[in-house]
């Protein structure tokens, strides 16, 4: 009997904005003219728009190595290994996933890829990556020689169009805007008198004069950091310089993030532009002076590069009244970042809450709210609910697929008793093969939606998280362990929410603030099943570190929704916990 067709997921992609979207298009009609002419079944297919080669944090992807693991088909097809991933490391490692679900790789270019020719054309492709960055660098070299910028634009400019040169358009030119030009005066006129840039960028945002990026100014927008030549006074091209290469990148290879670092001054390029002058000499002399002798308190460490101390909830505060990060603004005092640095015009929430006020509400809260018997059991009620949700849109179709399983049995059994009845098997031969090919594709598309499993609530698991939560409190005062244990409570918590309360509406007839604390909830379940402290450190960090982008440009994935779920199995009871598609529990304090 013939073997059924395989079944195929078509994967393209390309590089930059600067290249069309029928280039996917183009890539995809080349691979399934391929698979016509092997007869190949197309499953899918899975593409990423203006996407690097040189990561595999793409939506595309993930998407179909997401859907490999479910067995919905047997071969990736793309036009070239290129176009799957630049980097040896990770095509050998894509390539090793494949061959673990039994899937097998075929390119227009190559044909069959095989460790050998990974081995081969990675190496070439590799090779071929660091020389594109090469040349690119080579060529912003050549372009900042001739005064015209390598890339992205600055505040008080605007970009030329090209100028055709021999046939080709040359960019990189700009030209003064007047209006943002004035502003760019005023923000050096005013810094050189004293006035602080919290007080610069407070009333540039009251007159409704949008910042670079068209929202509220910043004290870091105007400082910037002198060192990286970042922020309004320390841009070089207002005195007539351009500057290239300050940093070079590099990225995280768990993450994908991009790193900057400085380069050595020797590598940094400076080049006169007396055309793009905004400052004069003498204005840009005195901001220089100033920020010069500006030094953090206390210490001799300039203001631009100063370091705060780590306090157990820094970066999980956040305002209530704007959504703003909330920051030290006095010696043992938190506040509103975005008041104090934008203004009443972005946000008007100047209450102070203590640093131990606030210390003690929120470990309170951990210890008391986040794990009482009626939340986990709203928790997982409100958890199974969400989950047959899904189940139920992902099984929308199930019913038809059962209905069309039923059918193409039925038929094929009438085909067989035909045969036994007489009928010439010859003629009835092509049509058992594709029904039979249909039926086990229909089988597995239903054995990858199994039938929901049982929530249970572990029935210790309040009692373990109080003292487990207990332990970690008191290890803040335990110097061997307080690392651990701080970072392990930061786990637990999505977002310290502190609402403005008006000073008619508190107490004491001052303003003042509410703590909304909302946890994380798989951290604490993690924590209230008895999972080591370190595996709650590690597996918030991992979730932190490596957000999804499901569904971006393009991307059509189908298990999105289903990504954002964990599940893990303890002692044999079944917990489930929210991942990042949940709303986190909220408690007011």
């Amino acid at each position: 009997m013939t073997k059924p067709p395989l079944r195929v997921a078509i994967y393209a992609r390309f590089s930059t904005d600067k290249q069309r979207d029928a280039s996917i298009e183009h890539q995809i009609d080349s691979c399934r003219e391929l698979a016509a002419r092997e007869g190949w079944h197309i499953n899918g297919t899975y593409h990423d728009r203006a996407t690097s080669g040189a990561s595999m944090f793409r939506p595309g992807i993930e998407a179909l190595q997401r859907d490999a693991k479910l067995g919905k088909f047997d071969l990736v097809l793309a036009e070239a290994m290129d176009r799957l991933s630049r980097k040896l490391a990770d095509i050998a490692k894509f390539h090793e996933r494949m061959v673990h679900q039994g899937i097998k790789i075929h390119t227009l270019t190559e044909g069959e890829v095989t460790d050998v020719l990974i081995s081969m054309k990675g190496t070439m492709n590799q090779i071929l990556l660091r020389d594109i960055a090469i040349k690119t660098h080579r060529g912003q070299k050549g372009r900042v020689k001739k005064g015209k910028l390598a890339g992205g634009n600055a505040y008080g400019y605007d970009v030329l169009p090209g100028v055709e040169v021999r046939g080709k358009a040359e960019h990189g030119d700009r030209a003064i805007n007047r209006v943002e030009a004035e502003v760019v005066r005023r923000i050096f006129r005013d810094y050189a008198q004293g006035m602080s840039a919290g007080k610069i960028a407070e009333a540039l945002n009251l007159e409704r004069i949008p910042g670079p990026r068209g929202g509220f100014w910043g004290t870091s927008t105007i400082l910037g950091n002198r060192d990286r030549g970042a922020g309004i006074l320390n841009n070089a091209l207002y005195a007539g310089r351009l500057v290239w290469n300050r940093l070079h990148f590099s990225k995280d290879p768990d993450t994908g993030y991009r790193n900057s670092r400085l380069n050595p001054e020797d590598c940094v390029l400076s080049v006169p532009v007396p055309h793009l002058r905004i400052i004069d000499d003498a204005l840009c002399d005195q901001v220089k002076a100033r920020q010069g002798a500006m030094k953090t308190k206390s210490t001799d460490v300039p203001i631009w590069d100063r370091r705060r101390p780590k306090f157990p909830f820094s970066g999980l505060m956040a305002c209530g009244g704007c959504g703003g990060g909330f920051s030290k603004v006095s010696k043992d005092g938190f506040g509103c970042s975005t008041a104090r640095k934008k203004g009443a015009a972005a946000c008007d929430n100047m209450a102070v809450i203590k640093q131990a006020d606030l210390e003690t509400r929120v470990l309170h809260a951990l210890e008391h709210h986040l794990m009482d018997k009626e939340a986990v059991r709203i928790f997982c009620e409100e958890y199974a609910a969400e989950r047959n949700r899904l189940q139920a849109a992902r099984s929308a179709g199930r019913a038809d697929l059962e209905k069309e399983l039923a059918r193409v049995s039925t038929e094929h059994k009438k085909l067989v008793d035909a045969i036994l009845a007489g009928v010439p098997a010859d003629q009835v031969k092509d049509r058992m093969i594709e029904l039979d090919a249909r039926r086990k594709d229909l089988e597995r598309q239903l054995s990858a939606s199994p039938a929901p499993d049982p929530i249970r609530i572990h029935p210790g698991m309040a009692k373990t998280y109080r003292t487990r939560i207990g332990q970690l409190i008191a290890g803040l005062f335990d110097a061997e362990r307080m690392d651990e244990a701080k970072e392990a409570l930061r786990a637990l918590i999505e977002k310290v929410e502190l609402v403005p309360i008006p000073a008619e509406d508190n107490g004491n007839g001052k303003p003042g603030l509410s703590i909304h604390l909302h946890g994380a909830l798989a951290s604490l379940l993690r924590l209230a099943c008895g999972l080591p402290v370190h595996e709650v450190s590690n597996a918030s960090a991992q979730t932190q570190k490596a957000p999804r982008e499901a569904g971006r440009l393009g991307s059509n994935s189908l298990h999105s929704a289903e990504a954002d779920l964990q599940a893990f199995d303890l002692v044999g009871e079944l917990v489930l916990v929210a991942g990042a598609g949940f709303e986190p529990a909220a408690f007011r304090l």
